[in-house]
């Protein structure tokens, strides 16, 4: 599965919605060495139920818009 992501770095608390068919992903960390897409990876962790290992950032990694694939398997 494939995702569009719009990501805001240095949210005050770490979220997701849902908004016209796309994610917004709010971070807490600032999008300095990788460290929002760490938590970007680990936020979609825990809200889809999948290992860390399963999710990889396809498009997007020094960008604020993302295509963040998930596999099951």
């Amino acid at each position: 599965m494939n995702l569009n992501i719009r990501v805001i770095p240095r949210a005050s608390r770490s979220k997701i919605k849902e908004s016209d068919g796309s994610l917004k992903a709010y971070l807490t960390k600032p999008a300095h060495d990788g460290l929002a897409n760490a938590e970007l990876i680990e936020l979609l962790s825990g809200h889809f139920g999948v290992k860390r290992y399963r999710i990889k950032i396809l498009k997007g990694e020094k960008s604020r818009s993302k295509i963040v694939s998930i596999s099951d398997k």
